[in-house]
């Protein structure tokens, strides 16, 4: 008997394309419109088979990533679906019921742990571009993420209400859209930015922002990264990464009152942030200036 032949939609989400196959035309146009938004015509850096086994619902059961030393594959499973994935070829095969939110961990997982070979991670946070920068909404369940995406402005565009991605670049980090939705059922923009800030959020009576510490940062920074594998080489990545982060990001708690002018707050402390950054480059050049040798 001749197998059906395979198509592909290939989802682009951080700049990093994968090209997901399917006999199953049903599962096929699921894809399309989960993801529509991040369909990409470029080459495919890796690629997944899909071959589905009942129309269940997602499971509850805890993720398990482990690495298998013989064949160097990695076995990601849960109650609903069992993938391999090679990382030296780049190709893997996913067996899961055939449902949206199975789909969603396993590209989830995926990215989590190619980002975490390349310096990146994802973070569970809400996120957003604000006069051409992005901001990072973080914290506990309940703490106000998908209040602040609720409250934003018109001229914010969402990158995410629920998981954002984050990637190195050359002056920072860069934060990219996801369709990853959570409370909004809401597939974020395909767009990126340059990362701003990054705001662990606390509910209160008003608007204030406050400093961190390097410790308490990397500490609240490493309790919200999403990381499934079972891996010290790759934890340990994560963590000069989430150190790095600290290092070159401001972060700082932000407590708010639930209305629109939180965003006030937001604009404000990127506003501040430049204007100390200015003051610092000056008072530089100034001590620079002092101390560079006269020349006859």
């Amino acid at each position: 008997m001749i197998a059906a032949p395979r198509k592909v939609a290939c989802v682009e989400i951080g700049g990093i394309p994968i090209a997901l196959s399917t006999c199953d035309e049903g599962f096929l146009d699921l894809l399309r419109q989960r993801y529509a938004g991040f369909l990409s015509s470029s080459p495919p850096e890796f690629e997944l088979e899909f071959d589905l086994t009942s129309t269940g619902p997602a499971s509850d059961d805890d993720v398990r990533v482990r690495r298998n030393v013989d064949d160097d594959e990695w076995i990601i499973e849960r109650g609903d679906f069992h993938a391999r994935w090679a990382p030296r070829t780049g190709r893997g095969k996913v067996c899961q019921n055939a449902n949206p939110y199975s789909l969603d961990s396993v590209l989830r997982i995926l990215h989590s742990m190619i980002l975490a070979e390349r310096g990146g991670f994802l973070l569970h946070a809400a996120s957003a571009i604000c006069d051409g920068r992005a901001y990072l909404f973080s914290g506990v369940s309940g703490a106000g993420k998908t209040t602040m995406t609720r409250l934003a402005p018109a001229d914010i565009t969402l990158l995410t209400d629920e998981i954002s991605y984050l990637r190195p670049s050359a002056d920072g980090y860069a934060a990219f859209g996801t369709p990853f939705a959570g409370e909004l059922a809401k597939a974020g923009e395909n767009c990126t930015a340059p990362v701003a800030a990054l705001f662990f959020l606390e509910k209160g009576s008003e608007n204030r922002v406050d400093r961190l510490s390097s410790t308490e940062a990397v500490r609240r920074l490493m309790r919200n990264i999403l990381f499934f594998a079972e891996d010290r080489g790759l934890a340990e990545k994560l963590f000069a990464t989430a150190c790095d982060f600290v290092r070159r990001i401001p972060i700082r708690r932000l407590m708010f009152y639930p209305d629109a002018r939180v965003w006030d707050a937001v604009r404000n402390f990127d506003r501040n942030f430049e204007r100390k950054v200015a003051r610092n480059n000056e008072r530089n050049f100034a001590r620079n200036f002092q101390k560079a040798p006269e020349h006859a």
